[in-house]
């Protein structure tokens, strides 16, 4: 049994992993800022559901607020701490850039200190595969550069990874930083592109397909995802004694660091994926065709292998399967 602090826990990804380490036996302790990005009732939702676990406990407090965070990480003591809490989405990033500066940057320095200070055996961060920015290079691959970010969202996450990389040597904290493609699924955001279609769709309202549809994704179940994240908690880094990095793999050659992608390994065009959305719902969308939307990529693609073989585990949920899942919940948690 562990002690794992989750910043994030009443968030989409956080939920689900708290709840996959809850169900596992071990002690797990939320942390969240319940911002209005989008509707809190659902935030407020998830949090219910795993406070019903007397292994689960949460603070509510902003992750720049320094002294809320670790007050909240001495009093709990954890053997490892998570930390997904971000301000997320790539077109509101276009909006207010300021919102990620200080979430992304000056919160995510705030749990890196946190760590630091209590000495904990490892820390892991959520990146983003959108780091890989104007990449076209594919499928994309830890050790490939990635300085060509094209929106603040990604550029933070991008700070993040070297941020974690200089504390990772600096104090030899073993640090895992994990690219998210696509992620999907149950409890999913209302900003998302499968909950903003499946809504609109039933309530007889145009979706907005960017690029025509000629856009590829590598959609990633939120399962699938929580399972590689859980995996990867026992796959802590270790600083190279020799310098010498097996190779395939993006771990420093100087510190405790390493990313991950953490992908289905294949890209679904978005089209495909509407046609899918449809045929479960048994009901043809309205379709707006736009152009391509400021900072958007026509593709992305994850590279899985450096996964696999740290964990041995690849997602594979096929994304008709993983959109049905979502059909059912939404169905039911919104009544329509």
């Amino acid at each position: 049994m562990m002690r794992i602090f989750v910043t994030g826990t009443a968030g989409f990804i956080g939920f689900h992993l708290a709840r996959l380490l809850l169900a596992e036996g071990h002690q797990v302790a939320g942390f969240d800022g319940m911002t209005d990005y989008y509707d809190i009732r659902l935030k407020e939702r998830r949090h219910a559901m795993l406070l019903e676990n007397p292994a689960f406990s949460a603070t509510l407090a902003m992750l720049e607020d320094d002294a809320a965070l670790s007050s909240a990480v001495a009093g709990f003591a954890p053997d490892v701490i998570v930390h997904l809490a971000a301000q997320a989405g790539v077109r509101y990033s276009l909006e207010n850039p300021r919102a990620y500066l200080d979430a992304n940057v000056i919160g995510t320095f705030t749990v890196m200190e946190a760590a630091r200070r209590l000495g904990v055996q490892h820390l892991l961060m959520a990146s983003t595969s959108s780091v890989y920015g104007a990449n076209t290079e594919m499928p994309f691959i830890e050790t490939e550069k990635a300085d060509t970010q094209l929106t603040i969202y990604a550029a933070t996450k991008k700070a993040n990874e070297s941020m974690a990389h200089a504390w990772a040597h600096i104090h030899d904290l073993p640090i895992t930083m994990f690219r998210f493609f696509t992620v999907y699924g149950p409890w999913g955001r209302p900003d998302l592109a499968l909950y903003k279609f499946v809504d609109a769709i039933l309530d007889g309202r145009p979706i907005d397909i960017y690029n025509h549809g000629e856009m590829w994704r590598d959609f990633t179940y939120v399962d699938d995802l929580v399972r590689a994240i859980r995996l990867l908690i026992d796959a802590a880094p270790q600083r190279p004694e020799d310098g010498v990095v097996p190779e395939g793999d993006s771990l420093s050659p100087v510190a405790p660091w390493r990313v991950v992608n953490i992908g289905n390994s294949d890209k679904v065009r978005l089209l495909d994926f509407v046609d899918a959305i449809e045929d479960c719902l048994g009901q043809k969308a309205i379709r707006n065709y736009m152009g391509m939307q400021t900072g958007d990529v026509p593709a992305t693609w994850a590279n899985a292998d450096l996964l696999k073989t740290l964990t041995g585990y690849r997602p594979q949920t096929d994304f008709r399967d993983g959109i049905a899942r979502f059909v059912e919940w939404y169905r039911e948690y919104s009544g329509k």
